[in-house]
């Protein structure tokens, strides 16, 4: 997935700021922050949206959770509370399509978030 803005950050041609990684997953600061913290959380493997999950995807998913959690704790954010939000399809705010996780916090959140 060369074209893939994400794929090609998890590959080094792109740089990003780096805040935590693993074997499956990558988690980088967004350029264009909507909060004070604002982590994107990817899968290193290329997924387009969590419509392309499957049943064989549930150990990933999983982890991808968890790097948000740890995301949030090594930012701060575990105490006073953050959001994790997974855009889907157009209709749904996705803009780059692989898969992601926005951990933003640092800020009172209001609902409804759009």
């Amino acid at each position: 997935m060369s074209t893939c803005i994400f794929c090609r950050i998890v590959e080094g041609s792109i740089p990003a700021k780096v805040v935590y990684q693993d074997e499956d997953t990558l988690a980088f600061d967004d350029i264009t922050p909507q909060a004070p913290v604002h982590t994107l959380v990817i899968p290193k493997r290329h997924v387009a949206a969590v419509q392309d999950l499957g049943e064989a995807d549930q150990a990933l998913l999983g982890r991808l959770l968890l790097t948000c959690r740890k995301v949030a704790t090594e930012k701060g954010l575990a105490d006073s509370g953050y959001r994790i939000v997974a855009n889907t399809g157009r209709d749904g705010g996705q803009s780059v399509f692989h898969l992601h996780f926005h951990v933003l916090g640092g800020r009172h959140l209001a609902w409804p978030p759009g």
